[in-house]
């Protein structure tokens, strides 16, 4: 018998960060999801590094999508939302932007502000 975690239901986040490969990829998972905190991050970036395993915690253990869009191969899309710096963090709920946040968050903010959002 085998199981199918991903039923697309909206009700279900995946539990580890989607890696986003254009516009229209984040557009439906923000549209698919709740709550979506999307991670605009490089590659040389150490304060992006550190973020990681939190972004990746969070995904196992909230019912927030962590998404993840590399800035240096989505500059256009990095542009649209005003990235300047990374880590940069966007958080939508039910599918409109409610916060961004520059630079790496602690641990328990980070999951502070998810959770006012998915509770």
């Amino acid at each position: 018998m085998t199981t199918d975690i991903d039923s697309g239901s909206a009700a279900h986040s995946p539990t580890e960060p989607l890696h986003i490969d254009g516009k229209d990829h984040l557009d439906d998972v923000v549209a698919e999801h709740d709550v979506v905190l999307v991670d605009f991050f490089a590659d040389w970036c150490g304060p992006c590094k550190m973020l990681e395993p939190v972004l990746d915690d969070l995904a196992a253990e909230t019912a927030a999508t962590i998404a993840k869009v590399d800035v240096d191969q989505h500059q256009q899309l990095a542009g649209a939302y005003g990235v300047r710096g990374v880590p940069t963090l966007a958080l939508f709920a039910g599918g409109e932007q409610v916060e961004q946040h520059t630079g790496a968050l602690p641990a328990d903010r980070l999951q502070t502000l998810v959770e006012n959002y998915t509770e």
